[in-house]
């Protein structure tokens, strides 16, 4: 569960049929229901009342989701429409909406177990993209227990601000690149080796907060920046994971990518800060090395489990 985010995602594409002088709107549905612990999520999704089923339910098990491909007819558009799913709102998963409507611009929107429904707009903004996948980089990287890690192990090898500041940006540098490039095709890297070796730079950073001595001023604390930098870069793949896991809207790729970037930034930004703060009690305290000592066993105990369960 180190790097987990696979909401549901259902699939909307709109075909226009007139004959005579009836119109029929049909849909193409794929709806993708994410397996957790071997369970499929009880989660359905619920059409206008005027909607019927058109064709048998096609699923096939992808090994981390159910997939299920069928279709449905209406009398109207369900543009300016609501799409309901039964059973999200007793679970902790979002789901992502795509509707490409017959004539127009595809829409992007996310269902929450607050707000289980998603309405179609009659005519979408840019906007609405750009909300959706801020929030899911939001998100990401606050349930993305592995990055989170890193970087709290960034902070506890690093004394001061400045420093702190500067290594979490080369940090941030340096996994933008990685997603921007995974995500537009232009490299490509088996996940599983990714997320040992992003398990094992968490070890790495453990290690060497164990091994500071006031005395002695090791590589990791001399150019923290090279470090995280370089492992910045295999982060990055794991966020282009998640976003592929999620997938993007063909229409609206740059702005998706830009949001999703912005908001596991934000996410992370806010994190740190939390860091400093929780950091300055703790140092008024004068239980800095305490700390330091236990945190190390913890995220580095935990990030060995990670290894060692992507290795076998």
């Amino acid at each position: 569960m180190a790097h987990e985010i696979r909401p549901g995602y259902l699939e909307v594409n709109e075909h226009v049929v007139t004959a005579s002088d009836t119109t029929t709107f049909s849909y193409d549905l794929v709806w993708k229901a994410p397996i957790r612990m071997g369970v499929p999520l009880a989660v359905s999704p619920e059409f206008p009342t005027d909607c019927v089923l058109s064709s048998n339910v096609e699923r096939k098990n992808s090994g981390n989701a159910v997939i299920s491909r069928y279709g449905v007819s209406c009398d109207t558009t369900i543009r300016g429409s609501v799409i309901s799913f039964n059973g999200l709102d007793a679970t902790l998963t979002d789901v992502l909406v795509r509707f490409q409507p017959h004539a127009g611009k595809q829409q992007t929107l996310r269902a929450t177990a607050s707000t289980p429904f998603v309405t179609l707009a009659v005519k979408p903004s840019r906007w609405d993209v750009a909300q959706t996948y801020f929030i899911l980089g939001v998100e990401h990287i606050w349930f993305g227990f592995d990055h989170l890690l890193f970087v709290l192990g960034l902070v506890l090898l690093i004394t001061g601000a400045r420093r702190i500041i500067e290594t979490i940006t080369a940090f941030t540098l340096a996994h933008s690149v990685t997603l921007i490039a995974t995500t537009l095709g232009w490299v490509s890297l088996p996940i599983a080796p990714v997320e040992a070796v992003i398990a094992l730079s968490i070890v790495f950073l453990a290690t060497e907060i164990i091994a500071k001595h006031p005395n002695e001023d090791r590589f990791a604390e001399r150019y923290p920046w090279i470090v995280a930098a370089a492992f910045g870069l295999l982060h990055g793949f794991g966020f282009a994971s998640a976003l592929s896991n999620i997938g993007m809207p063909e229409q609206d790729v740059p702005t998706a990518l830009l949001t999703f970037n912005l908001g596991v930034e934000f996410g992370q930004l806010a994190f740190v800060a939390v860091l400093l703060i929780a950091l300055f009690v703790i140092q008024k305290m004068k239980i800095r090395r305490f700390t330091e000592i236990a945190a190390s066993y913890y995220i580095g105990a935990l990030a060995m489990f990670w290894l060692i369960q992507r290795v076998i």
